[in-house]
């Protein structure tokens, strides 16, 4: 699977938006419907950890917001690998392919279920 990288070059520039005060990790997201249409989003920190947001969650929040929902996902780039609880969203909302950043730099495309194998999904 080859990496998305004009996809990924939507997720850096909304990373620039990223609200990340405490790791001051900005991270960005763009998901790509299978219309065609781009919706981003950014990691939303918050002072009681848990209660912030990755950008993963974020983008697909958007996407859902916008009307679409599991399956209507083709995309999606990441400016850093997704955490676990970000695959499992991968994997619910049955993204195509997955295109995302290692700790290195480069850039790899893979599947949810090559994140997050045997998941459970409905």
């Amino acid at each position: 699977m080859t990496p998305d990288l004009e996809l990924l070059a939507e997720a850096d520039a909304a990373a620039e938006h990223a609200y990340a005060p405490y790791s001051r990790f900005h991270v960005g997201a763009a998901v790509r419907a299978r219309d065609g249409r781009i919706v981003t989003g950014v990691n939303v920190e918050n002072a009681a950890y848990p209660l912030g947001i990755c950008a993963e969650k974020a983008a697909i929040s958007a996407a859902v917001n916008a009307g679409y929902g599991p399956g209507d996902l083709d995309a999606i780039a990441i400016t850093a690998s997704p955490c676990g609880g970000c695959r499992q969203w991968l994997a619910e909302f049955q993204v195509g392919s997955v295109t995302y950043r290692r700790v290195e730099g480069e850039p790899v495309a893979v599947t949810p279920a090559d994140l997050l194998p045997d998941s459970f999904v409905l």
